[in-house]
């Protein structure tokens, strides 16, 4: 059996049968998750409840300790994600809660909350409204549900299996762009993607019509309202990716790791988000190229 491991050193034996739930093939089966509703309304309840203590605490000067990747945390992406497990175990005791800054309550089996309390805390130290909260739900290791929450852009991404996405209660999709010439791009992290990848990122650079740098999950957003056509992405971490791909493949597009594969807990944080199959596959070309 070959075993992955992703950046947070999470190790599982990789899947290989035909016929294995994905993120994809049970889109077709909705009877297979009727919770998704409910789950996606307590998920929406408890994200407008973060995105309060969020604005309240934005361009606070709030004191900022580094972890030991050198990312940033302050008290407020502790006291949201305290907070969001609070509400979670309240109504759903059973399941897990896996958090960004206090790692993980109960199996990370069965079913499984994934928080993002502050996606982007660079951007929110300092005073940049582009960050949001990122909520997401599994079912044995399936993202069945996601959620984007932009407080300071007062935007609430949703989707689930078989529930079309939205934003703020509005249906929104993907555009139609096939074409890698005509698309526009977001590039995330590209000083990342300098430092590992620089051929990649210098092919990227020469994608589209239209190219922006970009950070955190908002480029994701926009894609999956059809504002834009892809996001190349690296470095990420569960929590920062799984909702994303739940909300990308209600709205209509795709989301997989570097070499296609669909993303859950134990991916290596290189992803490529795109409209459609054909841009998808345009990317992956370039990005394994």
């Amino acid at each position: 059996r070959r075993y992955t491991k992703n950046a947070l050193g999470l190790v599982k034996p990789r899947r290989t049968r035909s016929g294995e739930p994905t993120l994809n093939n049970i889109t077709a089966n909705q009877a297979k998750y009727p919770f998704v509703e409910q789950i996606l309304a307590d998920g929406a309840a408890y994200a407008q409840a973060a995105g309060k203590t969020a604005r309240k605490y934005f361009r606070q000067h709030n004191d900022v300790t580094f972890k030991d990747d050198e990312s940033p945390v302050t008290a407020v992406d502790q006291l949201i994600e305290q907070d969001l497990k609070q509400a979670i175990a309240s109504k759903y005791p059973q399941d897990g809660i896996f958090g960004e800054e206090s790692g993980v309550d109960g199996d990370l089996n069965g079913n499984l909350w994934v928080i993002d309390p502050i996606d982007g805390t660079r951007s929110f130290i300092s005073g940049n409204p582009l960050f949001g909260m990122l909520l997401s739900y599994l079912k044995n290791g399936v993202p069945v549900a996601g959620i984007i929450s932009m407080p300071m852009l007062d935007e609430l991404y949703c989707g689930a299996v078989g529930v079309p996405a939205t934003c703020n209660g509005q249906p929104i999709k993907v555009s139609n762009q096939r074409n890698i010439d005509d698309c526009t791009l977001y590039i995330n992290e590209g000083e990342k993607m300098f430092a590992d990848h620089p051929v990649v990122l210098a092919r990227l650079l020469k994608v589209g019509k239209n190219r922006r740098f970009g950070y955190d999950c908002y480029p994701h957003s926009l894609l999956s309202a059809g504002h834009i056509d892809a996001v190349v992405d690296y470095g990420l971490k569960p929590y920062d990716y799984l909702a994303l791909t739940v909300v990308i493949t209600a709205a209509g597009g795709i989301m997989t790791d570097w070499h296609g594969n669909p993303l859950d807990l134990y991916s290596d944080g290189a992803v490529v988000a795109a409209a459609t199959p054909e841009l998808h596959g345009a990317l992956l070309a370039l990005l394994s190229g």
